[in-house]
């Protein structure tokens, strides 16, 4: 079987051809599927029909160990009772819309900041896929960055002026820009990661900025000069020549590489309209150590 790619976007972005991931075993076609998120960073895989051990195992079968290590987990045990399930919505264990000042809906907020999953602990995330299970009538979109392209837009002395740096990631910091806070014993265990500023795609062997709402300041430098720059790099790699916006529709499966790509979500009366969606992510391990696994 020779899976087909229909690009969404000049930079990046590709819808993939019918096929029911939740069969998928052989290994030249996730190979293919592989080569897919290489070539453009985020798949949009339609008609999808996964139940959520279906889903797990698909994300084990595609991309090896499940990232456990997020925000939410720290701020309370999902409806799921497993932290791989990231659950992305706005339903409260009762099946009710959370209520306007549930921590758990305060927390989601901050996905609507510019980010990549999980860069904020070691290993951070590298591929997340996430299942539309229930989509409100009123848009409630997906925005994807593409931090290649924007890395390849640098003027050239730029670009090797980042080269080496490295980034302190927090989510700590992240969440403070909207007031949220965290407890003490929550801090505690968000102790923030260091990460490279620009990343090399194995795959690909492309260039690309590492930036998220979470970078806090740069390792070594002075805490404003360091920000700053940081500022302006993100304001670089979202101008809108950089932006793939996903509009959902239900039963949609994307993937998206966390190296490459930043994304968000986009505001839509989350009091009113009830979201659901599923999202697993895999661990950023080493490709060959991925690979054995497969």
């Amino acid at each position: 079987m020779t899976l087909t790619f229909k690009q969404l976007h000049p930079h990046f972005a590709a819808v993939v051809s019918d096929i029911d991931l939740r069969t998928v075993h052989d290994r030249a076609i996730l190979e293919q599927i592989r080569q897919g998120m290489d070539e453009f960073g985020v798949l949009v895989f339609r008609k999808q029909q996964f139940s959520h051990p279906e889903q797990l195992a698909f994300t084990e079968r595609f991309d090896g160990k499940i990232h456990r290590a997020t925000s939410a987990a720290t701020v309370s045990r999902n409806r799921y009772g497993d932290d791989a399930y990231g659950d992305i919505g706005n339903i409260d264990e009762n099946g009710k819309i959370m209520s306007s000042d549930d921590r758990r809906r305060m927390n989601n907020m901050g996905n609507r900041l510019w980010h990549t999953d999980a860069s904020f602990v070691n290993p951070c995330g590298r591929f997340s896929m996430l299942f539309a299970k229930v989509i409100p009538p009123v848009g409630a979109d997906t925005e994807f960055a593409d931090m290649r392209a924007a890395h390849d837009a640098l003027d050239p002395h730029m670009r090797e002026s980042l080269q080496g740096l490295m980034v302190f990631h927090s989510i700590i910091h992240s969440r403070s820009k909207l007031g949220f806070t965290f407890s003490k014993e929550e801090s505690a265990r968000l102790t923030g990661a260091n990460q490279p500023l620009i990343r090399t795609i194995p795959g690909s062997g492309r260039q690309s900025l590492h930036l998220a709402s979470h970078a806090e300041h740069i390792v070594g430098w002075p805490v404003p000069q360091g920000r700053l720059l940081l500022l302006d790099l993100i304001e670089h790699a979202t101008s809108p020549q950089f932006i793939y916006r996903h509009a959902w529709e239900e039963n949609d499966f994307v993937i998206w590489d966390n190296r490459a790509t930043m994304h968000r979500s986009t505001p839509f009366d989350d009091l009113k309209y009830h979201r659901e969606l599923i999202r697993t992510t895999t661990v950023d391990v080493p490709q060959e150590e991925s690979a054995s696994t497969n």
